[in-house]
């Protein structure tokens, strides 16, 4: 789950939001596109906006093309879907969820993506990520921005008062976790009152215990939630909420802490707990909320291998689509699918990129070297969030689904099969519509 997951609950929202669009200087005489105008919709506001608007200025630079950039935020879904059923949809969009993908390419609304971009798709990533843009057999989306959601954040000064190094294993990560329960903190803060951040820790247990084939299974229903590769993620998930000690306030407590109070607790003043799990949007939350420092108070390591499991990574990320066929749209997405356009961003900070071409030198400091490194060596052990890829009646509404069936199971992690028999009948209902 990711930090804009409440906009899935919106992809079959129709509303009335009219898009805004803020104008760019006129493209350079003599450059192949110019006069030409290229409008994007994304989610990206503020900094993130910013620094998305010199990738298109470099584009500009380069084509002479006009692009104006409007942010949609997390109304996204329904600003996409009402201008496409109103005939004037834009040029490009950039959008966090696949499942909306789909459903625009089924429509009839999106242009597959030319031989060129494909090409350069092919050339930059690891297979999965051109699998993740393909729907119905045909290559859509161009993976831009990605998210690393396989990082358990710590506190250094905690650590360091048991002698703990990282822990590699899920018993090595539970062994940690007592030793610091024994100076009086808690081991993990969890999220639970956020139900997304649930469906991260199942999501990152579940592709260590079943693998990546049953996770795609699942993540397509093919295979019920009652399958025993359910069960023993639950059961694995059981080991950590199941005992208080090691959950700041149980699993009461968890379910009345939102996402940046988990954050907070480990690296805030006093400190509540060690460790916390979440993407590598975590550092942002510290930056700005305490006073520690990221990579020296402020840790990461790779989520722990269960049982042997290979490296593997879920992912979240912005994958840009083309809604209009023309020339200027045609070579934006052929800009965006180079490690040109990514390298611009990587340089400005707050940013990863699955374009495996981008030189580690670009991105700003070690510890985003680090979470990029990590998402790239996983390969095509990489999977997007699975609650991000079923339907949003189960994967991405507030009380319901899948959130609401493991916010209970987090109440009462010893009934593991009262939990698969309601993600299942929950599953049943969102996936046949």
């Amino acid at each position: 789950m990711s930090r804009l997951k409440v906009t899935a609950a919106l992809v079959a929202a129709i509303g009335t939001l009219a898009a805004c669009s803020g104008g760019t200087t006129a493209g350079p005489e003599g450059k192949a596109l110019s006069g030409q105008t290229v409008e994007v919709v994304g989610t990206w506001s503020g900094d993130e906006q910013q620094r998305f608007e010199q990738v298109l200025s470099a584009f500009k630079d380069k084509t002479g093309a006009e692009v104006r950039y409007t942010p949609a935020g997390d109304e996204l879904p329904t600003v996409l879907q009402t201008r496409v059923q109103g005939g004037t949809p834009p040029s490009v969009a950039l959008v966090a969820q696949p499942g909306l993908v789909d459903q625009l390419q089924q429509a009839g609304s999106l242009i597959p993506l030319s031989p060129d971009v494909e090409k350069l798709v092919g050339d930059h990533n690891a297979a999965v990520w051109k699998k993740l843009g393909t729907f119905g057999g045909k290559l859509y989306g161009v993976y831009f921005k990605a998210a690393n959601k396989s990082t358990v954040w710590y506190s250094e000064k905690a650590f360091g008062q048991v002698g703990a190094e990282p822990p590699k294993t899920w018993e090595d990560f539970l062994a940690v976790g007592r030793a610091v329960v024994d100076t009086g903190q808690a081991a993990v803060s969890v999220g639970g009152a956020d139900g997304w951040t649930l469906t991260d820790w199942f999501e990152n247990v579940y592709l260590r215990t079943a693998g990546p084939d049953n996770y795609d299974k699942l993540a397509k229903h093919e295979i019920p939630w009652t399958d025993p590769s359910v069960r023993k993620a639950l059961e694995t998930l059981a080991e950590l909420f199941g005992d208080p000690r090691l959950v700041e306030g149980g699993g009461a407590g968890a379910l009345q802490t939102e996402f940046p109070k988990s954050v907070i607790n480990v690296f805030g003043e006093p400190p509540k707990a060690a460790m916390v799990f979440e993407a590598d949007f975590v550092a942002s939350v510290i930056s700005t909320n305490t006073k520690a420092k990221v990579g020296e108070d402020a840790k990461f390591f790779k989520f722990p291998s269960i049982g042997g499991s290979e490296d593997a990574v879920v992912a979240g990320g912005d994958v840009a689509v083309q809604l209009k066929d023309d020339a200027a749209s045609t070579e934006l997405m052929k800009f965006l699918a180079s490690p040109e356009a990514g390298r611009v961003w990587a340089r400005l900070g707050g940013f990863l990129s699955p374009n495996k071409d981008i030189p580690a030198a670009d991105y700003p400091d070690d510890v985003t070297r680090e979470l990029v490194q990590q998402l790239v060596d996983a390969g095509d052990n990489v999977r997007f969030d699975m609650s991000d890829l079923a339907p949003a009646a189960f994967g991405g509404t507030k009380g319901a689904g899948e959130w609401k069936a493991l916010q209970d199971f987090l109440a009462n992690p010893a009934d593991v099969e009262a939990t698969v028999q309601r993600l299942e009948s929950e599953a049943a209902k969102a996936y046949q519509k």
